[in-house]
């Protein structure tokens, strides 16, 4: 975990692929609890430390994370986030083969539309083309709308590196909308990629996030670094490449 910005309202850190956000069933500290600690031996607090989790970041996930110190920027935070004022850029890894195979290529830059349907119990969400189509399979389910932009922005030998924006934000969505396009993400097993990363987490990167202060008015924008990995590093070093010709 490494903090990116800090204020008296807010606190932005990048995660690394080990952390958890909230607490869930394998009982490890999140990151919530992690920082109330930090702050308060680092600030000498006498009392609790307030630390109101904003969003959400899947464990496997490394990058931008967005916690507020007080309650009033928690409550602006959630309504920013509930009604689309926070911009956030993902990157990810995925396969450079399916760009540059002579047949049945996908597109270098497309926006996605599709239906999600989430199974909290296996904790995975399922995509299909069209709302009729979903209903058909579990007309009993909630079913809803998620929308995305993708393009490419560097490529290797073996990988090539996405820019993702999201304009809606659904369960695993990046995830599994990528892999039902033939993109699964590299490390992804449970949405398609062929093995495991060897720190078990998966290539997608939160990247940059966009937004107006909720207590100051200014406009924030922060960038988490490309985790410490040659790949990530090599395909970085790409993008700025393409960015400057």
């Amino acid at each position: 975990m490494q903090i990116i910005y800090e204020d008296n309202h807010l606190l932005i850190v990048s995660k690394t692929c080990h952390e958890i956000v909230q607490g869930d069933k394998t009982g490890d500290e999140p990151l919530a609890d992690t920082l109330k600690r930090f702050i308060k031996e680092r600030d000498s607090k006498p009392g609790n430390v307030f630390m109101g989790v904003t969003h959400r970041l899947d464990r496997p996930t490394t990058g931008i994370v967005i916690f507020a110190k007080t309650s009033k920027a928690l409550e602006r935070m959630n309504r920013m986030f509930a009604e689309g004022e926070v911009h956030k850029t993902y990157w990810a890894i995925v396969e450079a083969r399916h760009f540059i195979q002579p047949s049945g290529a996908v597109p270098q830059s497309a926006d996605l539309k599709h239906w999600l349907i989430r199974n909290e119990k296996a904790n995975r969400s399922y995509v299909f083309d069209s709302l009729e189509e979903a209903m058909r399979h579990a007309p009993q389910k909630e079913c809803k709308e998620a929308r995305l932009h993708y393009k490419l922005i560097a490529i290797g030998d073996r990988y090539a590196l996405l820019e993702v924006r999201l304009y809606t934000g659904r369960h695993h969505q990046i995830r599994c909308q990528l892999s039902h396009i033939g993109l699964p993400i590299k490390g992804d097993l449970k949405y398609g990629a062929p093995r495991s990363n060897p720190d078990g987490g998966i290539s997608l990167h939160s990247r940059c996030a966009s937004f107006i202060h909720p207590v100051s008015k200014e406009e924030i924008t922060v960038t988490a670094p490309v985790p410490d990995d040659r790949l990530w590093q090599a395909l970085e070093a790409e993008s700025k490449k393409s960015e400057a010709e």
